[in-house]
């Protein structure tokens, strides 16, 4: 004891802190005793929770402490000086709650610890889960373990509340947990007491907000499912009101079928609605007041030990034990009666046995042992909806099915078994009996009964239906309500009242007084909007956004605060008028409210009995039924004494006492947080009369929609629907200020809703003032005044008291001043933040915060009465101008800014009696000559003012899309105003401040739309993009009513740059499509153009028509066969060389095109393998032509039409022999000869004339005068009229602009392509001389500017490639075509180059000298092996410009190789795979190898292995892999690199095994060479070995590459001499 004392005198201190004052003091009493007792403590008192006799402070920095009747500790310590819970040192305490007889408090950490009385489990087992002692003297921890999580995981708890015998936690989770003892857990479970926190499942998958806890009931506040959400909000609508609208009438639920039963499980019968039923206990006698018998520290009891605990007693003391598992049915007659009968016998002794063991008076006691009194009334009564504050019915014996029954608390009646055993033990897993209120009630009293449904279903699993959208909370804080909602921001009003336990004083608000042993959704409650509840012992209150307060239960000593029956449903306390309450609390007889009065400081509001109980009354006070007070309010009083207090924060009840928390009004800056949650309070509750008196009852209303007319009513149901947003906005932002409130001490003002949410608030009040402005600028409130005349009758006065005095008159009120009202409150947002900031120093950031905060607000308001004044000013004049001519103009958001009624305003050049009125609204300048309007948008209309001349005229120039004209101003103020106000309005428009410039000028290019009236491509065309000076400038999109649409660049007025184009085809029903380039509003460039009929033209154009390159393709939609054509076009038509390959015949044409025909030299090839050269005229060959077929027969002569030979000709076989003279026919039909056959002897000379007019291409195009489209394309690109005529800095310039559009244009890049771009942006050095230090450079450039096609050199490579596999490819697979196919690259390569020297006019010619630098070092040199040489480079566009070309044409071209070498290529595979059956050292020994070369040993994945006559493939390994590399080598230059490689692997192993000095002739590598040309099986090496010849650069063909080539071609030619034996 000495100890404890000191422990409290330490604490006290002279100083008492400013905030978290604590006042304490008893509920009823004498009069001398009303007055509050100041608690002097060190810290703040952050919160404060009293059971029955005791209590528990938290202080700052999270110290407890206890007062009160310690009964566990024997001790009795005053409130004056509370007792340190040493025990919690050390660990940051967030909450406390106080119960019955037990202590709880929570961590920091989410960790709870329990102490106190644990006779029925309520402090649960230690973190050992091995001592269950009666009695708890220190705190001890209490894991709440999450059991169905893998692995199980330990829950964080944020809230805790405490009833007698049970503790509810609620989780970080927003989950429920339970223990102790009693129906009022919520637990699927007969096993009592519950040690261990277990979930209540029933409230799984809901978002439980607040929790509170009775004497032997329990109730929280969950958040309204989305579902159920939407669904009232469908129902309201249709009904009129807004989903968030306190709903008045409660839709009474379907009436119950014979198949629901009790939550007991058994069947209410007959008798049982009409006689009273009894608990266990139920009577006691009255003694000498005893809360609790004095139990032993340390007393234990027995922890539960499986699923069941015997009726017995153990060292005197009774065990918890569960119910027998009896069979439910709807028989009442149980099936062995004699077993009943022995039931009946040893529960009456164990009842005896029980009372004696307890004593007199502790009946409360017997609780924590009778599980059967959780489930049955403790009210003597002879109806259950007998209201509870009516006198008690005398006592009377009553008889069941004629067994006798004296009423004591040892006797069992047979009625009282089967409520009390007739339900089932519950199976952990399976489906949970909920049907706990459509019961059938028969008789009288049932009759009148309000039923309440179940929320949710609870058939299948519960964690099924688990919300997503719960989340655990930020911080663990003194209420979970406020922390939770704090955490999401504005806290929700959609909520709900749940409750179970026992109901025997109607506290569960279900209309009956049964008791549930689930969870049940009080149905009356949902859409009251409630944000707090509060058990007492008997009796629940609710706490609604609207600042009332419901309450339900026993109303003995006047703690409901009304008189209003039946108390088993929430009914609304009686308060009076102007008081608003935010803080509600509830103990044992008696209610306290927290509420708002006339002035800011809060007020006190008392509910219960006003004199101390008499002796006799005091031995009741613990009894589970509560007796009448003699003397109790009516209605909520107010505590005088509040004032002295200063400003409550909060309130808290438990047994017969109260406490409050106050808070001293420190530099105004508590005063001024409670004006403002006073004033958001009032300002809800005033949203919600008008809402309720005027809104809902018009829109309701069927005679609204004729009587505002149509375009009035939508605006009305507008105006409704944003004042519904505002309403919620401000309930959700009043709960948040009263949550704050009640932890003003750990809160940031930082934190405030106005300022984190500043966003939101400005958005709504700007959504709702914009709909109030446009109902009044179309005249609704005129007719809304007349309906409202009509509709709301005798509500006219309540409405009118909604009102300022100064705006009702007569007793109704001004609808407009009504609802321009809430404009104040966004006014008193400012100020009261800046009285807020005027606590701080300036320096600091709250003082920021508050300050700009300040500002937004202050500046919105001033907006909105800007606003407000331009709605009633427009509706003023639409009232003096009314008239049909005007009404086309008048439209919601229209808005007047000045006009020129007095002719301050004309046109220039204006006739003598013509009438010009010019009307500025803030959206259009509206021109009126007598009953003509011209109407003016602003955001395409440019203001400039004309400077004064010698005219004297104040002209202001207007500039519109489509026409230009002057306005002339009675005198310079009047120009001045003028030229102000259209700039300001056109600054508005455009989505600027509005400040406007006076005289200056707005934008003048800005973003617009407009829809153009006049004559011209562009009429009745809709535009929306850029302008410039009153003309499309820029990038925009442009469509016509008939469905053309453009959308792309445009220049002065027209289209230009690159656009897409839609152009429909109504005969097809599908548009054309263009993407591509225009210039002058005509297509003009590059471009794809997709046709209706499905064929596809990408190419060039020219003033709107195909001209130069281009592609056309036939589409499947194409009437005429599958066909594509590539080449030159002139004025839309095919001319020049271009290539037709048609699919359907299997024909491709290569040659010359006139106006759309086949017109000059060409070349056709056919699918079946014939070649066909000569002349065409009017699409048809004529004259001299060459046929080849596939077998090498030639057929030159003379054509007609198509492929008719008809004259002389010379047929030549594939044996040598001639057939000369006169043809006829077609060569698939047959041909008619009369000639000579010829057939050459072995020495006769060759005919030379004969072999020169069978030679194939001499009437085929030439390769250089093939596709100079394309080249012309190119050309074009770097800015030249021609090949070689143009400014070369012009072309740079152009490559620029290109580079720098692609990047700007194409979003899409990836990230490789943007790197190659950004680095062709930097123009090299192209008018210096090329030397062999910047050659490099050179090279590298042309590298990168062929591998993008956005750079006119990648163009063409693209084009090129394009064009060579379209021509080459398919059909054009054709031997016949390979010196056609190697001449065009060598074309390609000679043009390609061309253009390269005229960008680097540096470059030698093809095959010159790269001299080096003048001045040039060893060192400088980019190769150093250089200075070994002649000090040049000889370059050749092969050597150049072949890389980058021959890498995308070497599928096409080697194709044409291989079919040419097919044959031989055969017999060369045929041989080589016979000599490579052979083992390494036979095929050595017969290639003639000496064995001085043969190697002995070989390297088998680092393992050294000798080589025996059996060996294959072993030898020379490494020069064998090399030579296969060749045919993954694209260049012929590369592939010679690959051979010189493979000669320099074959010398290094040679080497190995000679001298060093001994020296390789061609005799001794010859043969070694063939063997590894053998080992590597080289599939085409005679198509790779042609390739390489013909396009090898002629400056190495006498070098060593050359000399290693022509070992190549000996070693081919070799193995083709092998026999073939």
């Amino acid at each position: 004891m000495e100890d404890t004392e000191e422990s409290r005198a330490d604490e006290r201190a002279p100083a008492p802190p400013e905030r978290g004052l604590l006042h304490t003091w008893q509920s009823a009493g004498p009069s001398a005793q009303l007055g509050p007792e100041r608690v002097l403590l060190s810290r703040p008192v952050l919160q404060v929770s009293l059971g029955e006799h005791h209590g528990l402070l938290l202080t700052q920095g999270g110290q407890v402490y206890s007062f009160g009747e310690l009964l566990w500790r024997d001790l009795s310590i005053p409130a004056s000086s509370p007792l340190l819970e040493n025990s919690l040192l050390g660990r940051t305490v967030v909450c406390v709650a106080a119960g019955g007889f037990h202590c709880g408090a929570l961590s920091e950490q989410g960790s709870v610890f329990m102490w106190g009385e644990n006779t029925a489990g309520q402090c649960g087992l230690n973190e050992r889960g091995t001592d269950t002692s009666i009695t708890v003297s220190e705190p001890w921890p209490v894991t709440v373990v999450d059991s169905d999580a893998v692995p199980p995981a330990a829950v964080r708890v944020v809230d805790l509340a405490l009833g007698r015998e049970h503790s509810l936690a609620l989780s970080a989770r927003n989950e429920l947990w339970a223990w102790g003892s009693g129906c009022q857990l919520g637990l699927v479970t007969n096993t009592f007491p519950v040690w261990r926190p277990q979930k209540v499942e029933h409230l799984a998958g809901r978002h439980v907000v607040q929790v509170a806890c009775g004497a032997y009931h329990s109730l929280v506040l969950v958040r309204s499912l989305h579902q159920q959400n939407t669904q009232n909000a469908s129902e309201k609508r249709q009904r009129g009101q807004s989903p968030h609208c306190p709903v008045t009438e409660v839709d009474e639920p379907p009436a119950a079928d014979a198949g629901h039963y009790c939550p007991l499980g058994v069947e209410l019968t007959e008798v049982m609605t009409h006689e009273p039923v009894f608990g266990f206990g139920s009577q006691t006698s009255p003694g000498k007041r005893d809360p609790r018998r004095r139990l032993q520290p340390g007393e234990r009891m027995t922890p539960p030990v499986g699923n069941t605990t015997p009726l017995n007693e153990t060292e005197d003391r009774p065990r918890a034990h569960p119910l027998p598992s009896w069979r439910t049915n709807k028989n009442p007659t149980f099936p062995n009666e004699a077993e009943l009968q022995n039931l009946l016998q040893k529960l009456s002794s164990q009842s005896l046995e029980m009372r004696h063991s307890i004593g007199p008076g502790d009946t409360d006691s017997m609780s924590s042992y009778t599980s059967d009194d959780s489930c049955v009334s403790s009210t003597p009564s002879t109806d259950l909806l007998t209201s509870s504050y009516k006198e008690d019915s005398p006592v009377k014996s009553q008889s069941h099915n004629g067994v006798d029954a004296p009423l004591s608390s040892a006797s069992v009646c047979l009625e009282e078994v089967r409520l009390c055993l007739a339900a089932e033990k519950p199976s952990p897993r399976g489906p949970k009996s909920t049907s706990l209120t459509n019961i059938n009630q028969k008789g009288k009293a049932a009759g009148g009964r309000r039923r309440s449904l179940p929320g949710t279903p609870t058939r299948g699993s519960p964690r099924q239906r688990r919300s997503s959208a719960s989340r655990p909370s930020s911080s663990c804080r003194s209420r979970a309500a406020a922390l939770e909602e704090v955490a999401e921001g504005l806290p929700s009003l959609e909520t709900e009242v749940w409750s179970w336990g026992r109901g025997s004083e109607g506290q569960l608000g279900h209309g009956d007084q049964l008791a549930r042993l689930q969870p049940l959704c009080i149905k009356c409650l949902t859409g009251e909007e409630v944000i707090k509840v509060a058990a007492g012992s008997h009796h629940s209150l609710a706490l609604t956004a609207h600042c009332q307060v419901f309450s339900w239960g026993s109303n003995m000593c006047g703690q409901l605060g009304h008189v209003n029956s039946p108390v088993t449903v929430p009914q609304q306390t009686e308060l009076s008028d102007g008081l608003r309450v935010w803080d509600v609390s509830a103990g044992q007889s008696h209610s306290l409210l927290l509420a708002d009065g006339d002035c800011v400081q809060p007020v006190l509001l008392y509910c219960g009995p006003q004199k101390e109980a008499s002796s006799s009354q005091r031995s009741h006070q613990t009894q589970r039924s509560p007796s009448r007070a003699e003397s109790y309010t009516v209605r909520p009083d107010l505590l005088p004494f509040c004032v002295e207090m200063g400003y409550i924060s909060g309130v808290c009840s438990g047994g017969q006492s109260c406490a409050a928390l106050a808070d001293l009004n420190v530099m105004g800056f508590i005063s001024a947080i409670h004006e403002l949650a006073s004033r958001e309070r009032r300002f809800y509750c005033w949203l919600g009369s008008v809402r309720r008196l005027l809104l809902t009852p018009l829109r309701n209303r069927e005679s609204a929609s004729p009587s505002l007319g149509e375009p009035c009513t939508h605006l009305f149901f507008s105006l409704c629907e944003s004042f519904v947003r505002l309403s919620l906005l401000i309930g959700r932002h009043s709960t948040a200020l009263s949550y704050f409130l009640r932890d003003v001490q750990g809160c940031d003002i930082a934190s405030l809703p106005l300022l984190t949410h500043s966003e939101h608030f400005l958005d709504v009040y700007e959504e709702y003032f914009s709909s109030v402005g446009d109902f009044q600028v179309m005249g609704g409130f005129r007719s809304l005044h007349k309906l409202s005349l009509e509709c709301l009758g005798s509500q006219q006065a309540a409405l009118a008291q909604l009102c300022e005095p100064d705006q009702s008159a007569a007793g109704k009120a001004d609808l407009v001043s009504l609802l321009y009202w809430p404009l104040q409150q966004l006014h008193q947002y400012g100020r009261m933040l800046l009285k807020l900031a005027a606590c701080y120093d300036v320096l600091t950031t709250e003082y920021q915060s508050l300050d700009q905060g300040c500002s937004r607000y202050d500046s919105q308001s001033s907006a909105l009465l800007r606003r407000k004044k331009e709605a009633e000013t427009t509706s003023l004049f639409w009232s003096s101008h009314s008239g049909k001519t005007t009404e086309v103009l008048r439209l919601p958001q229209r808005r007047l800014v000045c006009e020129s009624s007095n002719r301050s305003l004309t046109l220039q050049n204006a006739g003598r009696f013509s009438n010009h009125w010019f009307i500025l609204f803030n959206d259009t300048l509206v021109h009126t000559q007598f009953s003509t309007h011209h109407i003016y948008p602003l955001a395409s209309l440019w203001v400039k003012p004309l400077t004064e001349d010698s005219s004297g005229l104040y002209a202001i120039k207007i500039t519109c899309p489509e026409e230009s004209f002057t306005l002339v101003a009675s005198t310079p103020q009047e120009k001045n105003k003028w030229l102000w106000s259209l700039n300001q309005a056109v600054d508005r428009v455009l989505g600027g401040a509005g400040q406007g410039s006076s005289p200056g000028l707005t934008a003048m290019s800005r973003t617009a739309s407009h829809t153009f009236c006049g004559e011209g491509r562009f009429k009745d065309a809709h535009y929306t993009g850029a302008w410039l000076a009153g003309r499309v400038h820029g990038r925009g999109t442009m469509k016509w009513p008939d469905g053309r649409t453009y959308s792309g660049n445009f220049k002065s007025g027209q289209e230009d740059g690159y656009g897409e184009c839609l152009i429909p085809d109504k005969v097809l029903n599908k548009p054309d499509c263009y993407q591509g380039q225009w210039r002058d509003g005509k297509i003009h460039g590059f471009g794809k153009y997709k046709y209706a009929s499905g064929e596809v033209y990408e190419g060039c154009f020219c003033d709107g028509q195909r001209h130069g390159y281009g592609m056309l393709s036939s589409g499947r939609m194409a009437k005429r066969s599958s066909s594509v054509f590539i080449g030159q076009w002139v004025h839309d038509k095919k001319t020049g060389y271009g290539v037709y390959d048609d699919i359907t015949r299997g024909e491709k044409y290569m040659g010359l095109w006139s106006e759309e025909q086949r017109h000059g030299n060409a070349a056709v090839v056919t699918q079946c393998g014939l070649y066909y050269e000569g002349i065409f005229r009017d699409n048809k060959m004529c004259g001299p032509g060459l046929l080849v077929s596939d077998d090498d027969t030639a057929l030159h002569g003379e054509f007609s039409e198509d492929w008719t030979v008809n004259g002389k000709g010379v047929l030549s076989l594939a044996n040598g022999d001639c057939l000369e003279g006169l043809f006829s026919g077609e060569w698939t039909t047959g041909l008619k000869v009369v000639g000579t056959y010829i057939k050459p002897s072995a020495d006769e000379p060759e005919h030379k004339e004969r072999n020169g007019l069978l030679r194939v291409g001499q009437y085929a195009v030439p390769a250089g005068q093939r596709w100079l489209c394309v080249f012309d394309e190119c050309w074009s690109r770097l800015g030249c009229d021609s090949a070689g005529r143009g400014e070369r800095a012009a072309a740079w310039d152009s490559i620029a602009v290109t580079i720098a559009t692609a990047r700007r244009q194409s979003p899409n890049l990836s990230r490789s392509q943007s790197k190659v771009l950004e680095r062709l942006e930097c123009i090299p050095q192209h008018g210096e001389p090329v030397t062999t230090a910047n050659y490099d450079s050179i090279r590298r450039y042309l590298i990168k500017a062929c591998e993008t096609p956005h750079h006119p050199l990648g163009w063409l490579v693209e084009t090129l490639v394009t064009a060579y596999r379209m021509t080459y490819v398919g059909v054009g697979s054709n031997r016949r075509l390979l010196m056609p196919a190697v001449q065009e690259v060598l074309a390609y390569l000679t043009h390609f180059y061309r253009i390269v020297r005229f960008l680097f006019p540096g470059l030698p010619d093809d095959g010159g000298i790269i001299p080096d630098p003048p001045t040039s070092t060893p060192e400088s040199r980019p190769n150093p092996d250089m200075s070994d040489q002649s000090g040049v480079l000889v370059l050749s566009s092969s050597s150049l410009l072949l890389p980058q070309l021959l890498p995308r044409l070497y599928p096409p071209l080697f194709t044409l190789y291989c079919l040419q070498e097919e044959q031989v290529d055969a017999r060369y595979w045929e041989r080589m795979l016979r000599l490579n059956k052979q083992p390494d050292r036979s095929l050595l020994r017969f290639l003639g190898v000496q064995e001085k070369f043969w190697p002995e040993w070989t390297s088998i994945l680092g393992e050294k292995k000798q080589i025996v006559s059996s060996s294959k493939d072993a030898c020379f390994v490494s020069a064998v892999e090399t030579l296969q590399q060749i045919s993954t080598a694209f260049t012929p230059s590369d592939k010679l690199l690959v051979i010189h490689r493979t000669f320099e692997e074959l010398t290094q192993e040679v080497k190995h095994m000679l001298d060093d000095n001994f020296l390789l002739c061609m005799d001794d590598l010859f043969p070694l060479f063939i063997y590894v040309v053998l080992r590597a099986r080289i599939r085409n090496l005679g198509a790779e070995v042609s390739l390489i010849k013909d396009l090898m650069d002629p400056n190495i063909q006498h070098g060593e590459m050359g000399y290693m080539f022509t070992t190549l071609q000996a070693s081919y030619m070799q193995i083709l001499q092998e026999s073939a034996a």
